[in-house]
């Protein structure tokens, strides 16, 4: 969801926000008269330094706004990194994409292994990977077997804090074709798990250096795709989304 205050609240009124209208996230939009639009990103546990599907919302917002009827493009600024992005709308659905920026991964250390393996129930194959914050991927073998994954919350939020992780992205492992399913899990920022999750759909496409095709949400009740390109050192992320009032 988005949301364009005149002035930005004090941070404890935001975080109310996505509880409010029953959301993981809030995105706030700051139109300046000159320069990049301005995003701001929440969950009930504080600020966020990029959410890649509220920017993909925030994208389809402003492409509304503007009252574009072909593909709009727009600069933007998380933070302190200013970046492209662009969106097509098709009625009241709206495709939009954008450059995440450099993806860095690693190998988990033995403690970070330990600690996330006992967190999760099994002994995945782990990577570490990061748009700004860091977040642990974790490979399962095959879509049920990721639908049938039940982390131990307090055991991974603990995890999390421990060693400043924005949380766990398992995913399935991908066909020839690139589709597969995956599943956030995060509650040290006050979000169990997440409908979606571009951000770490990009590490991820960054990580197998592939074109994917991600659905997420399904165990929510709110399905939902996200495309991801990591190719030549470079990613771009996007899905599509639908207005609502």
């Amino acid at each position: 969801m988005w949301q364009r205050p005149p002035t930005v609240s004090p941070a404890v009124t935001i975080r109310r926000v996505p509880a409010a209208w029953g959301a993981s996230h809030a995105v706030f939009v700051r139109q300046p008269d000159d320069g990049p639009v301005e995003l701001r990103f929440f969950t009930s546990a504080g600020e966020l330094p990029a959410c890649g599907h509220g920017t993909i919302a925030a994208l389809a917002a402003l492409a509304e706004q503007a009252g574009a009827e072909e593909r709009f493009e727009i600069t933007l600024r998380t933070g302190e990194r200013v970046f492209d992005g662009w969106c097509e709308p098709d009625g009241r659905r709206f495709t939009a994409a954008f450059d995440p920026g450099p993806v860095e991964h690693r190998e988990p250390t033995a403690a970070e292994r330990a600690l996330m393996s006992a967190a999760l129930g099994f002994e995945p194959e782990l990577r570490v990977a990061g748009i700004g914050r860091e977040r642990v991927l974790a490979s399962v073998p095959e879509r049920a077997a990721l639908a049938a994954l039940r982390p131990d919350m307090d055991r991974l939020r603990d995890a999390c804090d421990h060693f400043g992780f924005l949380g766990v992205y398992g995913y399935s492992r991908p066909s020839p074709e690139g589709a597969l399913a995956a599943r956030m899990f995060a509650p040290s920022i006050g979000v169990p798990e997440d409908i979606a999750n571009a951000n770490s759909t990009a590490c991820l496409a960054a990580y197998l250096g592939a074109a994917i095709s991600v659905d997420m949400g399904a165990s929510l009740g709110s399905p939902a795709t996200i495309t991801a390109t990591g190719r030549d050192g470079g990613v771009q992320v996007g899905g599509r989304s639908v207005a609502a009032r």
